[in-house]
């Protein structure tokens, strides 16, 4: 079946406005998955578990899908009790579990560690949180550089990153996982038009415009890629914005290898400029 994009933003709409009855710290990561912080228990639920039921409750009574929920207490192991009891489930790391859950965990199931990093890390014996636990950081910076602070921290299941709702964002982006690899040329574009909408929505709304759109495209076998493009001003037209993408991501059509996500952002914003509309152009690539 062809992907209906116009169907999924209406529904992820949906789905924010019942996150926002019970919280008004949510933090979007795509159209299907956000972090709530529910410190703040504004329907007298009782606790995050309760709240996570309500909320799972509502979205199927009100749009028909059913959701999976992570309840833990930092961004890291909600993101991995996420993943335990998809599809139709959630899961609760505590902060007596949480040390005993990372040890016996795979590096390649951590949340942010990619397939290379994670053969890196096989390379050099750690398999395990357990394993990633015991390295000293200067062993991690010296094959890891710069991430090995942060691989450290979540080994040891620390992560103070807060959940915002309002921060200034140098980018705005949209990707999505598709439930099918995607081959045809005619549904790649159309994907890629449809994150280009989702952001577009957002850069109006924000009145937050970019010089850069940056197309990202995962294949079956992972690899990813990005195709970008930077202009002189900003762009303000939501036509001139489809177009930059769907010229972007013809750059690497025809493929032989299935496309399992696509993503659209935009960046180098402008926002003291009086932006004005890029006139539509072809697929010259910068």
């Amino acid at each position: 079946m062809p992907p209906r994009f116009d169907v999924y933003r209406a529904a992820s709409q949906q789905i924010r406005a019942i996150f926002a009855d019970d919280t008004t710290l949510i933090e979007p990561l795509s159209l299907d998955e956000a972090y709530l912080d529910v410190t703040e228990d504004l329907r007298g639920l009782s606790s995050a578990s309760a709240t996570a039921r309500e909320i799972r409750a509502r979205i199927l009574n009100e749009t028909g899908l059913t959701s999976s929920a992570g309840i833990s207490y930092n961004k890291f192991l909600a993101k991995l009790a996420s993943t335990q009891r998809k599809p139709n489930g959630q899961f609760v790391i505590t902060p007596e579990m949480g040390p005993d859950f990372i040890a016996s965990l795979p590096v390649g199931k951590f949340h942010g560690v990619g397939p290379v990093t994670t053969a890196k890390m096989q390379r050099l014996g750690i398999q395990t949180g357990a394993d990633l636990r015991t390295r000293t950081l200067e062993f991690l910076q010296q094959h890891f550089g710069k991430s090995a602070a942060w691989y450290l921290a979540i080994a040891n299941g620390e992560d103070d990153r807060p959940v915002v709702a309002n921060r200034p964002r140098k980018s705005s982006g949209s990707e999505t996982t598709f439930a099918r690899d995607l081959g045809a040329a005619e549904e790649i574009e159309a994907g890629v038009a449809a994150m280009a909408d989702e952001v577009w929505a957002w850069c109006e709304k924000a009145d937050a415009f970019g010089r850069t759109v940056t197309v990202k495209v995962k294949f079956a076998d992972f690899q990813i890629i990005t195709r970008s493009r930077s202009f002189p001003s900003a762009i303000a037209g939501h036509e001139a914005l489809r177009q930059a993408s769907v010229a972007l991501v013809r750059t690497v059509l025809p493929t032989t290898k299935g496309i399992r996500l696509l993503g659209v952002t935009v960046s180098n914003f402008d926002r003291d400029a009086d932006a004005k509309a890029l006139p539509l152009f072809g697929a010259n690539q910068e």
